[in-house]
């Protein structure tokens, strides 16, 4: 029987692949080459210098916990004075203000720990809670005010104030055996350094002061002048040498990778220096269309 002629045009012909059969063949193509083709390198040295400032990072081997020297000798001179503690950001200065306030929970005392800021003040609330029970430990600061009886209570300096003025005023004394000044450089701010003085000056002798910072250079003087105010003498503890932990910094870029802040002579990296510039450029030239719609 002969072949009708459409029907053998169709047999010759090749049949004609579905959208989802392009589709599912194109992307097979786009992987394979991507697959092939090679990946993009960072520029420069950012790789080895990356690597550099992330090299040794990491929690450190379990070990018993020894105090240094300075931790020893600022905890005995408090048997006897003020004390002013000087030491580098991570050399464990609350370690001796924990060790102090746990000798007197322990004989029926009270103590007060106040930081200059709220959200420190939060943070040690949080950490004296869970190594002293919550039961012991009140806040107090000009959001919060919990367990405000306890015989440790944590604030910020401006409440330690106002609670030392409200006791000079009513004739009653400060339930407290020792006041920790953390920050207490901050006696030298401008515009809330007035706040410490007042507390150094208005706290009881009776109550013994530790002081805490990482930042004061002339640490001999200032406690001469804290001597001087509240007829206690004031020793200085000072842990020499740099900072234990010390900093590393970086910047995040606008493509999400992470490059070193500084290079290898302290200057900004060449990556943010340009990423600088051009925010600079970008800021002479001001916004795009400012008043009227922007245009695409």
């Amino acid at each position: 029987m002969a072949r009708s002629p459409r029907n053998s045009h169709d047999h010759r012909r090749s049949k004609k692949p579905s959208h989802s059969e392009r589709d599912s063949r194109d992307r097979g193509h786009r992987l394979a080459e991507g697959a092939r083709a090679p990946q993009p390198t960072p520029a420069g040295n950012y790789g080895r210098e990356l690597r550099q400032l992330l090299a040794g990072i990491g929690a450190p081997k379990p070990a018993p916990f020894k105090p240094d020297p300075f931790q020893v000798e600022a905890l005995a001179a408090l048997e006897f004075e003020d004390v002013l503690v000087t030491a580098p950001t991570g050399s464990g200065k609350t370690w001796i203000a924990r060790e102090e306030i746990r000798r007197l929970l322990a004989g029926g005392k009270r103590a007060w720990y106040t930081t200059p800021l709220k959200a420190l003040t939060n943070s040690k609330y949080q950490e004296f809670s869970d190594e002293f029970g919550a039961a012991n430990v009140g806040i107090l600061t000009g959001d919060r005010k919990e367990n405000s009886n306890a015989p440790l209570i944590v604030g910020t300096t401006e409440i330690f104030r106002n609670q030392l003025f409200d006791a000079l005023r009513g004739g009653e004394d400060v339930r407290a055996d020792l006041a920790v000044l953390d920050e207490a450089h901050y006696l030298a701010d401008e515009e809330r350094g007035h706040v410490w003085e007042e507390a150094i000056i208005l706290t009881p002798p009776r109550i013994r002061l530790l002081l805490l910072s990482a930042t004061i250079g002339n640490a001999d003087e200032f406690a001469a002048w804290i001597a001087e105010v509240r007829g206690v003498h004031c020793g200085v503890v000072r842990r020499p040498g740099a900072r234990p932990v010390p900093l590393r910094a970086a910047f995040l870029m606008p493509d999400k990778r992470l490059v070193p802040l500084l290079n290898d002579k302290g200057k900004l990296s060449s990556e943010v220096m340009k990423l600088t510039e051009q925010d600079q450029q970008e800021r002479q030239r001001g916004p795009v269309g400012r008043g009227r719609r922007q245009r695409w």
